[in-house]
């Protein structure tokens, strides 16, 4: 069983960056891949960025790509997602999640392949 708990949310002016965290319990955390999706009012879920249980592959929706960053720390059980120049468009609610099963390349992007959710931070950006 794995428990996610998300922080790091809130408002933040267009350019501007924020730093999302989730904390997992659970003792085998580090054997699971991790991914980061967010959902906006009237939108379906989408994938935002993914990583395996090493940290050494990374995955991100096309939206997101050369401004955010997901990492994680094993040894702290938690994973981030860096959000520079965030933009209108990137308001939503943004939850992490832990895969069920094995991840490889393009399994990381359906949320069907999660088992475990946090319950969500708000992103908010104005312009």
């Amino acid at each position: 069983q794995v428990q996610l708990v998300e922080s790091g949310g809130g408002l933040v002016q267009a350019g501007g960056s924020l730093r999302l965290s989730c904390a997992a319990s659970g003792r085998s955390f580090s054997s699971y891949a991790m991914g980061w999706f967010r959902q906006a009012p009237g939108k379906e879920r989408e994938f935002v960025a993914g990583i395996n249980w090493r940290g050494d592959s990374t995955y991100y929706a096309d939206s997101v790509k050369g401004r955010f960053t997901i990492s994680r720390d094993n040894a702290k059980n938690t994973v981030y997602l860096q959000m520079n120049n965030l933009k209108p468009g990137d308001t939503a609610l943004y939850y992490c999640a832990a895969a069920s099963k094995i991840l490889y390349g393009s399994t990381y992007y359906p949320g069907s392949n999660y088992r475990y959710w946090g319950q969500g931070t708000q992103v908010t950006v104005s312009s």
